[in-house]
C-alpha cells in the first residue's frame, strides 16, 4: 500500500512517519509514504500556493495550480491515480469500518488543506472524497492525514504482532473495549478482577463481552443503535446500567 501526501509542512509529516509501530512498519517495506511539498509545484518565483479569495472572507486560500501540478506528478511517478481524500472538517467523519475498506486500496493521495482552504475547483477536479476526524477545525490537514494513515496502516498485515491488537480494540466489532489489567494484582486496594486470574479462557471471554456491552452503555450508547443485541445482551445492560432503549 502506498500513501502520497500533498502537504506545506513535509517535514512534520515525516517525523510521525519515522517513529514507533508506524516507523517500523515503513522502514520493513509493509507499506510506502512519500511527502510532497506543495510550494514545489508552484510556478511563482517567490513560492506562494495562495492568494485573497474572491469573496468578503478574511484569510488566504491554497490555489488550483500547485496542487494539480503535485497531483500531477504523483500519477507520472507512480504511473497510476490514486485514490484522493481532503482532510476537511466537511468530510464524513472516519470511522473504524472506513479505515478497514481504505486498507484495501493500493494507492491513497492526502491532500492536506491550510489557511482558509483549497480553491473548490480542485476539489471538484481530483478530490474523490472528503474525511474529517472530528466537528472541529484545525488550523492544517497534517494531524487528520497522520491520524488517518496510523488508523489505515495498523490494519495491514504484519503491522501489529497480532490480529487480535486491533480485533478487540474499540469500534472494530461495534463495541467499545472492555477493561484492562496488568501487574500488580492489587493496587491500593483495589484488585483485578478474579476471572481474569481464574485461567478458564470461556469465562474471560465471556466476562470481556459483557464489560464491552456495559462499557459502551454507559460511555457511548449510541453506537448500540447499530449493534445486533440479543435477549441476554439487553439483560447484561440493563442489570448493569439500569432502563436502556436501543432503538
Amino acid at each position: 500500500m502506498r500513501f502520497d501526501i500533498a502537504t506545506l509542512f513535509p517535514d512534520m509529516l515525516e517525523s510521525y512517519l519515522s517513529q514507533s509501530v508506524i516507523g517500523r512498519a515503513r522502514a520493513k517495506g509493509l507499506f510506502e509514504a512519500e511527502c510532497h511539498n506543495i510550494r514545489d509545484y508552484t510556478l511563482d518565483k517567490h513560492r506562494r500556493v495562495d492568494d485573497t479569495p474572491y469573496s468578503e472572507r478574511q484569510g488566504m486560500l491554497m490555489q488550483c495550480e500547485p496542487i494539480y501540478r503535485c497531483w500531477q506528478a504523483v500519477c507520472d511517478m507512480t504511473r497510476s491515480q490514486p485514490h484522493v481524500i481532503y482532510m476537511s472538517p466537511q468530510g464524513k467523519t472516519l470511522t473504524q469500518k472506513r479505515c478497514t475498506e481504505l486498507a484495501q486500496m493500493p494507492h491513497i493521495m492526502l491532500l492536506c488543506g491550510h489557511y482558509e482552504g483549497v480553491d473548490q475547483r480542485i476539489l471538484d477536479k481530483i478530490v474523490d472524497e472528503e474525511i474529517s476526524v472530528g466537528d472541529y477545525v484545525l488550523t492544517g490537514g497534517e494531524l487528520p492525514a497522520l491520524t488517518l494513515i496510523d488508523s489505515v496502516v495498523r490494519l495491514l498485515d504484519g503491522v501489529l504482532a497480532e490480529q487480535d491488537s486491533f480485533v478487540d480494540e474499540s469500534h472494530y466489532s461495534g463495541l467499545l473495549e472492555y477493561p484492562q489489567y496488568t501487574r500488580p494484582e492489587v493496587w491500593r486496594g483495589e484488585a483485578v478482577p478474579p476471572v481474569l486470574l481464574s485461567g478458564h479462557r470461556a469465562n474471560i471471554l465471556k466476562w470481556r463481552h459483557e464489560q464491552s456491552l456495559l462499557n459502551t452503555a454507559k460511555k457511548r450508547p449510541d453506537l448500540l443503535e447499530n449493534y445486533p443485541l440479543s435477549e441476554e445482551d439487553l439483560s447484561i445492560i440493563t442489570k448493569g446500567v439500569g432502563t436502556f432503549d436501543n432503538k
